[in-house]
């Protein structure tokens, strides 16, 4: 199931920066990009949406005036720099709000909300994608997307070692080299299978299946990388091999 989505926004950089963290959730798809309320109302009358990314400052039409307009209203998610129209935003019943400048874990969270909804407002079409999933032939190896030099490059999981914060960047490690990625560790934890990736540390998620052994509080990879075991998250890897 893909959500067909609307960016409605005055500012340029904002659709910039909700077209880089769309391309890493493929159930969302884009519909088209408008600048103005005014604009968006003429392409709602001409093309059905599922989402609307809506901005609420803008010239000539403000968005929740824009909300207010629409006899038949998509799911909304609110992104604004101005905190001070969330309690209006949800008496529209907005499904979430944003507040400029928001990170992927934060915009991850908004999308998969505005999903699961969809999936309650469209039950037949959700257990139609459920069955067409069900009817796949066997997967092949789990890959994401990452951006990196400016690239969106393919990483197979099953070849990902572990992933390391560093600052507001992650270094996804393969066996003896990486890649750079503007993203948090928190969005990885929740993009990433759980049976197979565990965060161990505020700094480190490993891929379960590359542990040779634990000793103390270190991890010992099967490439000879050592990583430290965090306090708080000693109690997760009760499961791995010692």
């Amino acid at each position: 199931m893909k959500l067909r989505c609307l960016i409605v926004d005055d500012e340029p950089l904002a659709h910039q920066v909700i077209l880089r963290y769309m391309e890493d959730l493929p159930f969302l798809e884009l519909a088209g990009q408008c600048y103005l309320a005014t604009e968006a109302i003429a392409f709602l009358n001409t093309q059905p949406v599922d989402l609307i990314f809506l901005d609420i400052r803008m010239p000539r039409l403000n968005g929740l005036d824009l909300l207010r307009s629409l006899q038949q209203r998509p799911l909304v998610i609110i992104t604004s720099a101005y905190e001070e129209h969330a309690l209006e935003s949800f008496e529209l019943e907005v499904c979430d709000y944003l507040l400029k400048p928001f990170r992927f874990d934060r915009f991850l969270k908004a999308a998969n909300r505005a999903l699961s909804l969809h999936a309650l407002r469209h039950p037949a079409a959700a257990a139609v994608a459920s069955l067409a999933t069900s009817n796949l032939p066997a997967a092949e190896p789990a890959r994401i997307y990452i951006k990196a030099d400016k690239k969106q490059v393919q990483l197979e999981l099953d070849e990902v070692y572990y992933l390391e914060s560093v600052g507001n960047y992650v270094k996804v490690w393969g066996a003896d080299k990486f890649l750079l990625t503007a993203r948090t560790l928190s969005s990885f934890e929740e993009q990433l299978p759980a049976d197979s990736f565990l965060r161990i540390h505020k700094s480190y998620i490993l891929n379960k299946k590359f542990v040779h052994y634990i000793e103390g509080n270190t991890i010992r990879l099967r490439n000879g990388k050592e990583l430290p075991i965090g306090k708080s998250y000693k109690h997760l890897i009760k499961d791995l091999p010692s």
